[in-house]
């Protein structure tokens, strides 16, 4: 009865509407995982302990991708804390202060550096977030603005990069063709992701915001430039609170810059080196097969031991100083990793109850009609959404959607409405995913920026679905004209013209 059909998706449902609701994440991820125990073992007690915690739970903490980066996450934290101890971040902070003037300049340098770390999202989230950190807080950007900025920056420029964890998991999913041809011939055509990067940019160099994220600007700029360090309402640990060990008078910024290339290189070669890149591989073929979860695991934990090599030999910090640093930085991304492991088993229950076949039923009857065909593209996109938005994963929407497709053109590559409809399936994903309370890469920025999840959610919640709507009008233009030259130009300048006609608006308004 519950299995295979809509009821699939109401654990999901549930865990995002109370979280959006309570504004409390742990308990409204626990209950959707409950309802999907009751569910999937038919109100049996007993099975839904055993479903919830063995099959759910201790399963997905036994999973070797999950395990790898949960430990990517430790590791990460702890080399925040020791450039925070080191002084590291003090010393860019200052130096930001002299060479970047207005807000406008530290916004841009924020999407600028998330564009540029393209590898991965956990990746530019959290490197994102410690480097940018102090210099937004100087120009009293919210931490909620810096959450949307790094998230912004995340998933919708890893999707757009042919060499990064995402091209590669994409690839795997196809089937029947060239994975990497077709993934390079679709980025024109994701919209979604290009749009957020004009969006993002207009929206600075308008100097403008709205909904809920102008409220929390508002209210930033009110409580003065360290408000955003203080208190529950901009921090995900609430450690901001507790007092802090000394940090270095003897930092600067190459103690924060040379940790952060160390990590950049080690993990890049990290993942090429699990994709066979030494064994002969080309170096596109490497990430294509890299285990990402594996290469940077290996590329931080060696990064890590570079950076405490570099602050003993140029005595900022001692020994004794970075082994303590070292469980700081672990207790510091706990809320995030309990938040992760919630989601995954949430996940773990929509499976389970045939979430994906039944979404895959879905997208076959429509792809059938042929009346629809011309329409497709758009109808993918918002199923896309749907589903990551509910699931909180949008390589598992990958999973579901793309092989879907690729078997309804016959893995044509000369079909320019496949390589479209592919493109919609991964800018669906990549928009639920970005709107959603339960989705990892949410998580990482928000843990990235030290923002309260469900005000980076809320906040970031009227963006993304704008520029969800505007990309939805270019799949429709798209799948009756079929020409990236033509579809991308009309999606900038209607993303560009609607963040001019809302900003007019407010002024009107006000």
């Amino acid at each position: 009865m519950f299995v295979n059909s809509f009821w699939a998706l109401v654990p999901a449902i549930i865990a995002i509407a109370l979280a959006l609701i309570t504004k409390e994440v742990y308990s409204s991820l626990f209950i959707g995982i409950l309802v999907g125990g009751v569910l999937y073992s038919g109100f049996s007690f007993t099975g839904t302990m055993e479903h919830v915690f063995v099959d759910g739970m201790i399963g997905q903490l036994a999973d070797a991708w999950n395990v790898g980066i949960l430990i990517f996450l430790v590791v990460l934290g702890s080399m925040v804390m020791l450039m925070n101890r080191a002084g590291g971040s003090a010393a860019f902070g200052r130096w930001s202060v002299e060479h970047v003037k207005t807000k406008a300049g530290a916004q841009v340098a924020t999407i600028i550096l998330g564009i540029l770390i393209f590898i991965d999202d956990y990746f530019n989230c959290l490197t994102v977030g410690s480097v940018m950190r102090p210099l937004t807080d100087k120009h009293r950007i919210s931490r909620e603005k810096l959450a949307y900025l790094i998230d912004a920056t995340a998933a919708p420029v890893c999707i757009i990069a042919p060499i990064s964890s995402w091209a590669a998991a994409v690839t795997g999913f196809v089937d029947g063709a060239n994975g990497l041809t077709l993934f390079i011939r679709a980025i024109p055509y994701n919209f979604y992701a290009v749009l957020t990067i004009v969006m993002m940019l207009s929206l600075t160099l308008m100097n403008f915001d709205y909904g809920p994220m102008r409220t929390a600007e508002k209210m930033d700029r009110q409580r003065g430039t360290d408000s955003s360090k203080k208190g529950p309402a901009s921090s995900i640990t609430g450690a901001e609170d507790q007092p802090h060990p000394p940090v270095s008078e003897k930092g600067r910024v190459i103690h924060l810059v040379l940790p952060i290339v160390a990590l950049i290189v080690c993990c890049v070669i990290g993942m090429i080196y699990t994709g066979g890149f030494f064994e002969g591989e080309s170096f596109i073929d490497a990430f294509s097969n890299s285990d990402a979860s594996v290469g940077l695991v290996y590329g931080s934990v060696v990064a890590l031991v570079i950076t405490i090599i570099f602050f003993l030999a140029t005595r900022v910090l001692s020994f004794s100083e970075c082994m303590n640093a070292i469980p700081e930085g672990f207790k510091s991304m706990v809320p995030a990793i309990l938040i992760l492991t919630f989601a995954w088993t949430l996940k773990a229950m929509t499976d389970s109850l045939g979430a994906k076949d039944y979404v895959a039923g879905l997208v076959a009857g429509i792809a059938d009609n042929r009346a629809l065909m011309s329409l497709l593209p758009a109808i993918v996109f918002l199923i896309g959404t749907f589903l990551a938005f509910a699931t909180g994963t949008s390589w598992g929407t990958f999973g579901i959607l793309i092989p879907i497709v690729v078997n309804v053109f016959g893995a044509d590559l000369n079909n320019e409405l496949m390589i479209i409809a592919i493109s919609a399936c991964m800018a669906g994903a990549v928009c639920g995913d970005h709107c959603s309370p339960i989705s990892d890469t949410t998580i990482m920025a928000s843990a990235g920026a030290q923002c309260d999840h469900i005000r980076h959610v809320s906040t970031q919640l009227p963006y993304a679905v704008t520029a969800a709507a505007v990309s939805f009008v270019a799949y429709v233009i798209s799948g009756f004209v079929r020409s990236w030259f033509v579809c991308l130009p009309i999606g900038v300048v209607l993303m560009a013209g609607t963040i001019f006609v809302v900003k007019q608006t407010l002024k009107e308004g006000a």
